[in-house]
């Protein structure tokens, strides 16, 4: 077994031990509790846990300590909680309708609804559902960090702590700025999209998928200020690769392999940098049709057809992953400044061409 694939059943391994023993603990409130709970563990299953991995390459980075120690599995437990209750409450501001292959969060609960027979609306009460789970993965998700904090010197604890909790309020800064980001567009000049659109994939994504993953893991191990800002300069760039990736498959990815439909991005009305790259290469009557169609629901599949072409032939497309692959080159012109052992830079090296070439 890889060490990616330990760590991942280690991960898992703590997430199913959470939500059984949240399930002891407030299951016998009430007979709804556990089909409330069991869409927890159903939702924490599988994942590319590649956060997970950062954090145990980050500790490793400081400590010089390749071993998968409780403090490690715990945050990078806490850390996929986090990203959890994020792709629960993302799904219901996006509108998605599947993640991973399977129905939505507040979609499972609408579906639950009416299998129940309930009164109401089955729609309403899926999005209520969904975000209290949401809220309940990030309770999870500090209870775990705390618990991992605990294991390792006071000095250190604290100084994660702190860098927790950033990564939190950016991220839903982050998200805030997305959501502003689909209805602001009339009036932002197409000039300035692909600013917005790069400190918005930053803050809501770059940063708490790599950067502070492995931030996180390197501050537990007791990393020096100066090894942390090395860190930051190899996973911010990279962070960014990733996030423009997630771009890429999320206009043209193959659904057998992403879970979600093909232009499901499209649907959603993502302003994302590949859309402001494509907008300053068309011309202007083709970027107007563009701005009409991003966010219509009732997308048909030629429009998405056209809109996917469009993004294609304009260079939007070239323009994208010539920037993910001088981000990723600028990420491994970081690593190579960081003081690594062997096995440790190869590792780190693999992620970062994992997590910039990646298909799902």
């Amino acid at each position: 077994m890889s060490e990616s694939s330990a760590l991942s059943s280690k991960v898992q391994r703590r997430l199913d031990a959470t939500i059984a023993e949240n399930l002891r603990v407030l299951g016998p409130i009430g007979v709804d509790v556990p089909a409330f709970l069991e869409q927890a563990a159903a939702f924490t299953t599988g994942g590319k846990r590649l956060r997970a991995s950062f954090c145990a390459a980050g500790f490793s980075s400081a400590s010089g300590s390749s071993e998968h120690s409780d403090a490690v599995e715990l945050a990078a437990a806490s850390i996929e909680l986090f990203h959890a209750a994020a792709l629960v409450h993302d799904d219901i501001i996006d509108r998605s309708d599947t993640r991973r292959g399977s129905p939505s969060t507040h979609r499972a609960f609408a579906k639950h609804h009416r299998a129940s027979a309930w009164a109401g609306d089955e729609e309403h009460f899926g999005l209520s559902a969904a975000i209290l789970l949401g809220d309940l993965l990030l309770v999870w998700s500090d209870q775990l960090f705390v618990e991992a904090c605990a294991l390792v010197s006071p000095e250190n604890a604290v100084r994660a702590r702190a860098e927790f909790s950033k990564m939190r309020g950016e991220v839903t800064i982050g998200q805030y700025l997305d959501l502003v980001e689909e209805v602001a567009w009339p009036v932002v000049p197409i000039d300035a999209r692909a600013a917005r659109a790069k400190t918005i994939a930053i803050s809501k994504s770059a940063r708490y998928s790599v950067e502070e993953p492995l931030v996180l893991g390197a501050l537990l191990g007791g990393a020096s200020n100066s090894l942390v800002e090395q860190i930051r300069a190899f996973g911010l760039p990279l962070g960014l690769a990733f996030q423009l990736r997630d771009d890429v498959l999320g206009v043209f990815g193959d659904e057998a392999v992403t879970g979600k439909p093909s232009g499901d991005d499209l649907r959603e009305g993502k302003r994302t940098l590949m859309i402001a790259a494509a907008q300053e290469l068309v011309t202007a009557e083709d970027s107007a049709r563009l701005d009409e169609l991003l966010g219509d629901q009732g997308l048909t599949d030629a429009d998405i057809e056209w809109m996917q072409a469009l993004i294609t032939n304009s260079g939007g497309l070239q323009r994208t992953e010539e920037l993910i692959s001088s981000s990723l080159r600028e990420a491994l012109a970081g690593l190579r400044s960081i003081e690594l052992d062997e096995s440790s830079r190869r590792l780190l090296e693999e992620l970062a061409e994992r997590t910039a070439h990646r298909e799902h």
